[in-house]
C-alpha cells in the first residue's frame, strides 16, 4: 500500500508562511484531529478565533489548509491538506536556509509545548495511557547512510498509524504525539 507522504516544502515563500509559531500549532492541530473551525482551533492553541482565522487564511494561500463544507450552514471548518510537511535537506541558499532554521526552531518549540502539556495533564489520564507513554533518548553509532535508512524504517512503521491516513482505528484510539530527532552529536 502506497501511503501519503508529508509535503516537501522548499519554496522560500511557503517556508515563510509556515515559520510562525501559531501557524505551526494550527497546522499540527489540524493534522492531529482533523477538520476544525477557527473557534475550535483557538481553544487548543491558546489564541482567539479571529487571530486563528487570519493565520489559517495565510496557510491556505500556500495550500497547507483549505475549507471543508459544513452541512449545517455554520462556520466552515478548516482541514490540513497533507499528512504533514518536511523541509528536506538543509539548503545552501541562505534565504531558504534562514526559513528552514526558523521552522525547525518552531518545530522544536511545538514538540516541547506538547510534552509540557502532557506533563501538566498527566494526572487526568487513564492509567493505561500513562503506562503506554514513553520518552526515550538513544545515542546510536551510525554512518549518515545508516541514519537515513533507520529514519526511513521508522517512518515506514509509523506512517500507517498517522491520523489522516488510518481509517481502521479501533475504539479507544486517540491521537498520540511521536517526535523523532536525529542529528550528529
Amino acid at each position: 500500500m502506497d501511503l501519503p507522504r508529508p509535503r516537501r516544502v522548499s519554496d522560500v515563500d511557503a517556508l515563510k508562511a509556515l515559520a510562525h509559531p501559531l501557524r505551526v500549532s494550527l497546522l499540527h492541530h489540524l493534522v492531529a484531529v482533523g477538520p476544525r473551525t477557527a473557534s475550535e482551533c483557538a481553544a487548543e492553541v491558546g489564541s482567539t478565533a479571529s487571530n486563528c482565522s487570519w493565520h489559517l487564511r495565510q496557510l491556505a494561500r500556500f495550500g497547507f489548509v483549505d475549507r471543508v463544507e459544513a452541512g449545517d450552514g455554520r462556520e466552515r471548518p478548516w482541514r490540513a491538506t497533507e499528512v504533514g510537511f518536511d523541509i528536506g535537506a538543509f539548503s545552501e541558499d541562505p534565504a531558504v536556509r534562514t526559513q528552514q532554521d526558523a521552522l525547525v526552531a518552531l518545530q522544536l518549540n511545538e514538540d516541547n509545548r506538547l510534552a509540557q502539556r502532557f506533563l501538566d495533564r498527566q494526572h487526568d489520564l487513564p492509567r493505561e495511557w500513562l503506562l503506554a507513554t514513553a520518552m526515550h533518548g538513544y545515542t546510536v553509532n551510525v554512518t549518515a547512510e545508516e541514519l537515513t535508512g533507520l529514519l526511513g524504517m521508522i517512518d515506514d512503521i509509523l506512517r500507517p498509524y498517522l491520523v489522516p491516513v488510518r481509517a481502521d482505528a479501533p475504539e479507544g484510539a486517540r491521537p498520540a504525539h511521536v517526535g523523532i530527532r536525529a542529528f550528529p552529536r
